[in-house]
């Protein structure tokens, strides 16, 4: 199978191929194989390389399942396999083995995926660009010299690349929707409750964390959210059954929606080109029917703001204590440390009054779904930022070393170090963390391109229980303003 035919299928349009008997599952295999090959050194996207166990899954036929035989790629960050490394984009796990394997694996499995690598991701998931240490930059297929955002970076870059058609993602902050945002793919995270998590967690940051896939087309999307959606045996709760399964939602056409917009950030005005493409898309959503209008923003965004960075930063704490079992302190990357620090300096009580505002700023979107069905927002603030511009200072970085030296998250605090790393990562991306402290399912939609040939995504965020309302409405958007058929300028080695 040539590039060039493997890369006009989707993923359900590759099994459908595999099933019938077309193409023989090991041979689409090759074709993912020879891509990542091909383009993957250049763009930094893969962590690992599986390729004989998934050519041992497919020799003599095809799994059975709505994607039988499809390529497929795991985030490297949690999506356990038992008995691999899982490195969540640090040195020091990189040849830890997983105990288990994780329970949204097993599904992605059943479905009839086939695993042949690993992509790449912050150290422990933690930055909007995926730059680690232990790996090197991920870069983004439209220009190399871009982040493809994080911390599903590596995933968004080797779907937007042609390596697969969707790939394991996560999203704790909006790991799913910046760069599917930054690399022209469509991301959708799903509302709390709705995938598993275990089994070795109950839920992943108090819920505001699941996992998910980016895939070039919508109803790729839609069929792997109805693979993975359902309750764990041993999750906390289960969410309710949809109406009808969320592939069948994207052939649905949506009711007229009443839909509020804006781009208003309390971190920093957004970039015009961020502006546009939200205008663009509500000028779109209009002539399609649907009833737009400007908003106020319909949380306190200064409050959200600083309440997501103190529990993200308690939660990184947490993270590295438990990974610190495998390496010294000192073997983390400096950015990881610093905001650790500050985490770990939080008192209980002042953690549990965060996590209780955040039930504030879930009645406050509540509110709003009220009156509009969604809320539309830029995905990003800007077009997609250049490899190494978050770096910190080497002014910042001489002092948070002093500080750590010190032992003194207070003192950390109080120097300005953490604040200025954590809000400069922030300023960035600082529309889609609401989704995950709210619970709300919401998407990042690949409608607009800068005059420089950068993807730069909106987003939409729904209410409780409304992935069938997005899929309905990514549906329309994606007939109407077609996008699998923007590729990038990148090439391959020896075809393509």
């Amino acid at each position: 199978m040539h590039y060039s035919e493997y890369r006009e299928h989707d993923g359900l349009g590759l099994a459908e191929l595999i099933r019938t008997g077309a193409v023989p599952a090991a041979e689409v295999l090759e074709a993912a194989v020879a891509r990542a090959e091909d383009v993957g050194p250049r763009l930094g996207a893969l962590t690992q390389r599986l390729y004989d166990q998934a050519r041992e899954r497919v020799r003599g036929g095809a799994p059975e399942g709505p994607f039988t035989g499809v390529p497929f790629l795991l985030k490297d960050l949690h999506q356990e396999v038992a008995g691999l490394p899982s490195s969540g984009g640090s040195r020091a796990l990189r040849t830890v083995p997983a105990a288990e394997t994780a329970e949204v694996v097993r599904r992605w499995t059943d479905a009839g995926l086939v695993v042949f690598g690993r992509t790449n991701t912050p150290e422990f998931g933690a930055k909007p660009i995926t730059e680690p240490a232990a790996f090197g930059p991920a870069r983004n297929p439209w220009q190399l010299d871009r982040t493809p955002g994080g911390s599903s970076g590596g995933a968004a870059a080797a779907v937007a690349a042609g390596i697969v058609p969707l790939a394991g993602a996560s999203d704790g902050g909006g790991s799913i929707r910046i760069p599917a945002a930054c690399c022209g793919v469509f991301g959708l995270k799903a509302g709390r409750g709705s995938v598993p998590a275990g089994p070795m967690r109950g839920e992943n940051f108090h819920g505001a964390a699941l996992d998910g896939v980016v895939s070039r087309s919508v109803r790729d999307s839609a069929a792997a959210l109805d693979c993975l959606a359902g309750p764990d045996p041993a999750g906390p709760f289960a969410a309710a059954a949809p109406e009808r399964s969320f592939a069948e939602e994207v052939t649905r056409e949506p009711a007229p929606l009443r839909i509020g917009f804006t781009a208003v950030s309390a971190l920093g005005d957004p970039h015009p080109e961020a502006v546009r493409a939200m205008t663009d898309a509500a000028e779109l959503l209009t002539s399609l029917g649907h009833h737009v209008e400007e908003v106020p923003p319909p949380v306190d965004l200064s409050a959200l703001a600083v309440d997501f960075l103190q529990a993200w930063s308690v939660r990184l704490a947490a993270a590295l204590d438990e990974a610190a079992r495998h390496a010294p302190h000192s073997s983390f990357e400096l950015d990881t440390r610093l905001l650790a620090a500050a985490g770990r300096s939080t008192g209980a009580a002042q953690y549990v009054s965060t996590l209780d505002r955040w039930h504030q700023h879930t009645r406050r979107l509540a509110e709003f779904h009220q009156h509009h069905d969604l809320l539309l927002t830029p995905s990003l603030a800007g077009p997609p930022l250049r490899i190494g511009e978050l770096d910190t200072p080497k002014a910042l970085q001489v002092l948070g070393k002093a500080a750590l030296a010190l032992r003194g998250g207070g003192l950390l605090r109080r120097s300005g170090v953490v604040d200025r790393v954590a809000r400069g990562n922030l300023r960035h991306v600082p529309y889609t963390q609401l989704a995950n402290i709210t619970g709300r399912p919401a998407m990042s939609v690949p409608l607009h391109w800068t005059p420089e040939g950068l993807p730069l995504g909106v987003q939409f965020v729904a209410p409780l229980a409304g992935e069938g309302t997005l899929f309905q409405l990514a549906g329309q958007l994606e007939q109407a303003r077609p996008w699998a058929g923007h590729e990038p300028p990148l090439r391959a080695a020896a075809h393509g």
